[in-house]
């Protein structure tokens, strides 16, 4: 007992040297200081080895990274914060899959008009669904395929789209324009496909093609993945995923420029003309495209299901009255698997995001057993996704089957690549500016949905020291807002943001190693999370949720 109180005692006198005491609550300390750079180092280094062959979905080295998860949530002593098939406690919430290859040579998108066909394979589109599809419709034009009431914008206005395939362009309005009311510069959350895909189902459309904004000023989507190489130029491809039970149901292809000119074709106005109407002062341009035909034919060569799981415990606030409101810390457990003998050891992604949270988990827990034992008022959701690299299907699925009610659910913190330093890379050459020294700098990604909690992280910061950056938040070229777990719940209305270090020329890449993390740099990331949290968790007043951020 001795030795432990002499431990417990140089941990709180080290916590000194890594923020002025002032800045830790003093019922927060014993936890804070357990925090430690030899743990992730330790942790990082098993995730990401050879033995875990790179973590892809439904694949052993996953299903491992998933127990071990558990595994460490009990070892730490949190609740299991599922109930399974038994109806017992579980630290496992399924996460039902199904694994597709698209039959690419035999798939097909044609457009029939006056008794001529034009008829196109990949590469000229790209996309598949989890079923085949033989479906023939006409085609309409709906904008950017927006619908946001509290921008007082609706693509659909006076266009009927039921029983059609429509045509949209990526991204929304005005999006170079920093006083735009769909949030400047930066991307909001009506700019996502899926969001786009939902609301052409909402209508009625059968199907959605999806064409980059002809007077774009950054790369398509397809331009920008292709930058990225490493898994996205792999041979063969990495097999495509969905949820078997997606509240999504209709099929969604992204399409070059050129089939994307012949579908408009008929719309009486060039692409280009259409755009610019739009964004010169937000007139929706729907309409329907006269006598136009689609057909989509889209099969599979492959076709399983599976299951991964979310991993998830559960620390129970203190407060009787707001133990029911729960704040979450979360991050995703897969990457892209391994390819004969390359593997994708995914250390930043999200091997740094996982252990981050196992650390949290620990503190928060130690927290509570030593010292005064304090936990905080409201209860924490420690949560570990499933299947982010597939398309964020894990966290899409919890927001769908949420274990504690949304309508509570006061902040999310979401860690995806807290372990290196920003560099120049494929992807973000010419894109984005990146500061000259990112050895302490950490993305902020997605504060204009609640500027409160926002405020939370910026005070929780001034013990540790972080360069926080916004910048992700007011660009339009990389889709950064959309591309990890934070975003389902954003989606709900949920105050969340993603902690993030940037890209580097090891994204997604064999050599995302963990040799290559700056630990000191992560422990300092976990450390502001863990106050971050502690405030939310304790605080008076949760951040409020801003529907429709504006620009400047």
């Amino acid at each position: 007992m001795k030795r432990v109180a002499i431990g417990i005692a140089a941990a709180l006198t080290a916590t000194a040297s890594l923020a002025a005491d002032g800045d830790v609550p003093a019922a927060a300390k014993a936890g804070y200081a357990t925090i430690a750079e030899s743990d992730l180092r330790a942790d990082l280094t098993f995730l990401a080895s050879d033995a875990l062959q790179g973590r892809m979905s439904l694949q052993p080295g996953d299903e491992a990274s998933v127990q071990w998860v558990a595994a460490e949530f009990a070892k730490a002593g949190l609740q299991p914060g599922a109930v399974g098939a038994d109806g017992r406690p579980s630290f496992f919430q399924p996460v039902p899959l199904v694994e597709y290859r698209a039959a690419s040579a035999a798939n097909t998108l044609t457009l029939e008009v006056g008794g001529e066909a034009k008829i196109w394979k990949a590469p000229d589109f790209l996309g598949g669904y989890r079923e085949d599809v033989d479906i023939a419709a006409p085609l309409a034009f709906a904008g950017y395929g927006v619908t946001a009431p509290g921008v007082g914008y609706d693509d659909y206005r006076g266009l009927d789209a039921k029983g059609r395939i429509v045509v949209v362009f990526e991204h929304e309005p005005q999006e170079n324009d920093a006083k735009s009311r769909f949030g400047g510069t930066g991307n909001t959350r009506h700019a996502t496909n899926r969001v786009k895909a939902l609301n052409a189902q909402a209508h009625g459309a059968l199907a959605l093609v999806v064409v980059a904004e002809p007077n774009r000023k950054h790369p398509s989507n397809i331009e920008r993945v292709n930058r990225i190489g490493g898994s996205a130029k792999r041979v063969p491809p990495l097999p495509s995923q969905a949820l078997v039970d997606d509240e999504l149901h209709i099929p969604v292809l992204t399409v070059s420029d050129a089939v994307g000119a012949a579908l408009l074709a008929g719309a009486g106005a060039s692409p280009q003309e259409l755009q610019a109407a739009i964004d010169r002062d937000l007139t929706p341009q729907g309409r329907a495209i006269p006598g136009a035909t689609v057909r989509l034919h889209l099969e599979n060569t492959v076709r399983t299901r599976g299951a991964s799981a979310n991993v998830v415990g559960l620390l129970p606030g203190s407060d009787p009255g707001l133990a029911a409101e729960t704040v979450i810390l979360s991050a995703h457990h897969d990457h892209d698997g391994f390819n004969g003998p390359e593997i994708w050891h995914g250390a930043d992604d999200n091997g740094s995001g996982t252990v981050g949270v196992v650390e949290l988990a620990r503190a928060f827990m130690a927290n509570a057993s030593k010292g005064k034992g304090v936990r905080p008022k409201r209860s924490i959701l420690f949560v570990v996704f499933a299947a982010e690299e597939r398309g964020l299907l894990g966290s899409y699925y919890m927001a769908m089957h949420p274990l504690r009610p949304l309508a509570t659910t006061r902040a999310m913190i979401n860690f995806d690549m807290i372990g290196r330093n920003e560099a120049a890379s494929e992807q973000t050459n010419g894109l984005i500016e990146i500061p000259a020294d990112t050895t302490n700098r950490l993305n902020v990604i997605g504060g204009g949905y609640s500027p409160d909690l926002d405020r939370t992280i910026t005070q929780a910061n001034k013990g540790i020291g972080l360069d926080l950056d916004h910048r992700f938040d007011r660009e339009n070229a990389l889709n950064v807002f959309f591309r990890s777990d934070q975003f389902p719940f954003v989606l709900k209305d949920v105050p969340a943001v993603w902690f993030n270090t940037g890209f580097h020329p090891d994204y997604h890449h064999t050599t995302d190693t963990a040799d290559k993390i700056n630990y000191a740099k992560m422990a300092r990331i976990v450390r502001l999370a863990y106050l971050s949290a502690w405030k939310l968790a304790d605080g008076a007043t949760p951040p409020a949720f801003v529907s429709d951020p504006g620009g400047e």
